[in-house]
């Protein structure tokens, strides 16, 4: 295999990394309520079931059994101003409006109690996730293309009350993850169409990770968490091809799909929050989550037959989530909610990425929790996200380099509905 192929393949892998692994596409959204104040205190506060996701400690809050489901609405709004080129084409052809689709993120949570102080709880929800389309013949399309990841968590958790004050709990997460890379050859001097596929990879896997959650109540009004995700290790498996020709110096597969696999893993979380009530009305909510990002070390792909066609160092760094948020409860009907947060990117600076040009982002917050019956309510939430504006340059296999402007935000809209029997 030639340096050219390899370095085809190498570059939808480490586009696959960056996607997996970019705190933009870091999916925070498991709950509505929490959303409704920019998720602080997601490990000391007990709205609801939801809580087996962030600190599956605080299911001692709860007597009896309380159900919650839940769907968030996902609109991105990542657009691509260009800059420059080196090989003559005009910047403006590198202009996107648009490169990352809405979706919807779904989850599900349930929580019993078993007597005894014991508590045991389940849930079905995502934390990695993205989607980002480009058109078939975009110029610099060995950097751009399809990427899809698609990951769904589905959580056994059980919680012991040690005393009145402390809670310890313990979770076993299954991870299913599904990947879709699609690049096409792009604008070039060749004859080639900029349309043809150059790389087309789908691959997934079934994988396990572990967890467990600290609550501490101080007193009836102060409440404290701390919770810790580990890594997971994912291996997607799947077929690699492309429609490139199998003479030098492509060593394209001509459409035939060969077997590979490329290794990831997913970085432990850990989260500290704290839960003040300052009177009957109001309360206070803040959190500090770390992600171990630096875990990504290395990437490596193999196709089988040709061994290891790459491997290559990352540079990505641990990073942290601030977040503050509060509650205020209107009447005996209704509770309103707000909060703020600044999310740092993982990125460095010279891995750059349009198809994933990721930033560091602040969340504006606000949401409500209707009580239906006695029983039952509903809540609503929406969180704007603002991204800071990026310019970096990416060079393509044929040494062709575009420079870019990146702008990324996003709006997300949520609304679970929780009952409790």
């Amino acid at each position: 295999m030639t340096g050219f192929k390899k370095t085809i393949l190498a570059s939808s892998m480490m586009l696959l990394s960056g996607q997996a692994f970019a705190a933009a596409f870091q999916l925070a959204e498991q709950s509505v309520s929490g959303l409704g104040r920019a998720y602080a205190g997601e490990a000391s506060v007990a709205d609801d079931a939801s809580v087996v996701a962030r600190n599956p400690a605080l299911m001692s809050q709860f007597k009896g059994s309380q159900v919650s489901v839940a769907a968030m609405y996902v609109k991105p709004d990542v657009s691509l101003l260009g800059t420059s080129t080196n090989n003559g084409l005009s910047p403006s052809v590198l202009d996107s409006d648009s490169i990352a689709p809405s979706a919807i993120v779904p989850a599900a949570f349930y929580t019993t109690d078993l007597g005894n102080d014991w508590y045991v709880g389940v849930g079905s929800y995502s934390q990695f996730g993205l989607a980002t389309e480009f058109a078939a013949d975009y110029a610099p399309g060995q950097l751009a293309g399809e990427t899809e990841i698609v990951t769904i968590n589905t959580k056994l958790s059980v919680a012991y009350q040690v005393n009145d004050a402390l809670t310890v709990a313990l979770g076993l997460n299954h991870v299913y993850a599904d990947a879709k890379i699609l690049r096409t050859f792009g604008a070039s001097p060749t004859a080639i169409p900029a349309a043809t596929e150059a790389v087309n990879l789908e691959g997934d896997d079934h994988a396990y990770g572990w967890d467990v959650g600290v609550s501490y109540q101080l007193d009836k009004h102060n409440r404290f968490g701390v919770h810790y995700r580990s890594e997971t290790d994912v291996r997607f498996e799947g077929e690699f091809s492309n429609q490139l020709p199998a003479g030098a110096p492509f060593y394209g597969t001509q459409g035939q799909a060969l077997p590979g696999f490329v290794e990831l893993t997913l970085p432990a979380i850990a989260e500290v929050s704290g839960s003040h009530h300052i009177n009957k009305q109001t309360a206070l909510h803040y959190s500090v989550v770390w992600t171990g990002w630096s875990s990504f070390k290395t990437l490596a792909a193999q196709v089988e037959g040709r061994g290891t066609v790459f491997s290559k160092d990352e540079n990505f760094s641990n990073s942290l989530r601030y977040a503050v948020g509060g509650d205020y409860q209107y009447n005996e009907h209704l509770k309103l909610r707000a909060g703020i947060a600044y999310d740092e990117s993982p990125a460095d600076q010279h891995h750059m990425s349009i198809s994933i040009p990721d930033t560091d982002r602040t969340w504006f917050s606000f949401g409500g929790e209707y009580q239906l019956t006695a029983k039952s309510s509903v809540d609503i939430g929406v969180s704007i996200l603002r991204g800071k504006t990026q310019n970096f340059v990416e060079s393509d296999n044929l040494g062709q380099q575009w420079g870019f402007e990146s702008k990324g935000h996003a709006t997300v809209l949520g609304v679970q509905y929780n009952m409790h029997f």
